[in-house]
């Protein structure tokens, strides 16, 4: 549907977007998560033929964005994170005039008008002014206009920024709703968010790539190191003897507190962090030392989403076959 390749954008000498290639297929709804400043905003607006690229391509079901623009747009619809309404029209008379604008016309433009503001639940607001309307109904009539000439994709650019969360609770679920029939990318910076609604998520930190895959497969892969912190009498040297021979422990940090104890950081990749917790003690418990307090720090993706984010190294982190460009 969406194929990215290589694509780089530079303000100036600021590298905002750096040789990113993914592919969007239909019938998902695909979340771009990063930190604010990560390029997400940026990308979305290439893909949308709103600002250019200083390298790479897109192709929107087979249309360059770039060398066919009015063909590969029709294929799209945008929702900004800063919505172009007209804030002194209705939503019904925003929406008539963006649809005249996207080439509908008569019983046409009415009857996909009234769908989708009823599909965005926007019909009880639709003769006041979008001055006077809530953020999520602003949120909604953005939404509409985005969805009107029946567009393959919608691209959504932080919809729920500034929203409250029974607001942000009704635009998730109409996100939910939109991806049933239409293939939907939304930006965010909020790994919940992402998690609740996608099924497909691209990662994306100082304008790279750094992993794309399903929500379960990131949670299986690039899960976070289990951890477990052991205070104890026993020396630095001694808890690496001691746990010389658990197979699962990565890796062993020690250091000594003023009161003359050792703190453990105990990494390991065991699945079961209670079997590994239970291995550790035993282990202490047939020794002569003491363990003071124990802590068990199961990883997350949370944890793997912060570690990408400040690393951003090169190499993508593909989750599913086929989905990045690697040449």
């Amino acid at each position: 549907m969406i194929s990215v390749k290589h694509l780089t954008k530079y303000y100036g000498e600021h590298l905002a977007v750096d040789d990113i290639s993914f592919e969007i297929t239909e019938g998902h709804v695909y979340g771009f998560l990063g930190p604010n400043g990560a390029g997400k905003s940026t990308t979305m607006n290439i893909i949308t033929g709103c600002i250019s690229a200083t390298d790479g391509t897109v192709l929107i079901d087979g249309h360059d964005i770039f060398e066919e623009p009015n063909e590969a747009k029709r294929l799209i619809g945008y929702l900004p994170e800063h919505p172009p309404l007209y804030m002194n029209e209705s939503p019904m008379e925003y929406l008539k005039f963006v649809g005249e604008a996207k080439g509908l016309r008569g019983t046409q433009l009415i009857a996909q008008v009234n769908e989708v503001m009823e599909k965005t639940g926007i019909l009880n607001v639709k003769n006041r002014r979008i001055s006077a309307l809530s953020k999520g109904y602003k949120q909604r009539v953005g939404i509409a206009q985005a969805l009107l000439g029946n567009p393959k994709v919608i691209i959504l650019d932080e919809p729920t920024v500034g929203l409250d969360p029974i607001q942000i609770v009704e635009i998730r679920d109409l996100i939910l709703e939109l991806g049933k029939t239409h293939t939907v990318i939304f930006s965010s910076h909020i790994l919940s968010e992402v998690q609740a609604i996608c099924d497909q998520i691209v990662m994306i930190a100082r304008g790279k790539l750094v992993a794309f895959g399903e929500p379960e497969e990131l949670q299986k892969q690039l899960l976070a190191p289990n951890e477990i912190i052991v205070t104890t009498n026993a020396v630095a040297d001694d808890i690496k003897e001691l746990l010389a021979n658990i197979e699962q422990i990565t890796e062993i940090e020690t250091n000594t507190t003023e009161s003359g104890y050792t703190v453990a950081q105990i990494k390991s990749v065991h699945e079961d962090i209670y079997e590994l917790s239970s291995a550790v003690f035993s282990v202490f418990a047939k020794s002569e030392n003491v363990i003071y307090e124990m802590t068990l720090k199961k990883g997350n993706l949370e944890d793997i989403f912060m570690e990408l984010s400040e690393t951003a190294d090169a190499q993508v982190l593909t989750l599913t076959e086929g989905e990045v460009d690697e040449e």
